[in-house]
């Protein structure tokens, strides 16, 4: 694929982002995108895909509520609270 400096024009407008060297830019940019497309040129026949590079997977625990005392220690440190909620100015005015 051939990045063009029209190319480069219309990601400058996409982005929002002004591109001083729109040259140097696109020679770059089609280097880059030149390296990617080496890849499809990969024999991957027979090759499954997968997710991961090791096969180890994450131990999973019982998803089991606690009892937990949490909520009044954090509230503790609150300079106001009621019922379990953080007490906080009033910002929005009517």
């Amino acid at each position: 694929m051939k990045i063009d400096i029209k190319t480069i024009e219309k990601l400058e407008n996409l982005s929002m982002v002004e591109i001083e060297d729109k040259e140097k830019m696109a020679n770059d940019l089609h280097e880059i995108v030149s390296f990617v497309e080496m890849l499809n040129e990969l024999d991957t026949e027979g090759i499954e895909p997968t997710f991961r590079v090791l096969d180890v997977t994450t131990p999973l625990r019982e998803d089991e509520p606690l009892k937990t005392e949490i909520i009044k220690d954090v509230l503790a440190h609150a300079p106001k609270a009621k019922d379990g909620y953080f007490i906080v100015p009033k910002i929005i005015e009517s």
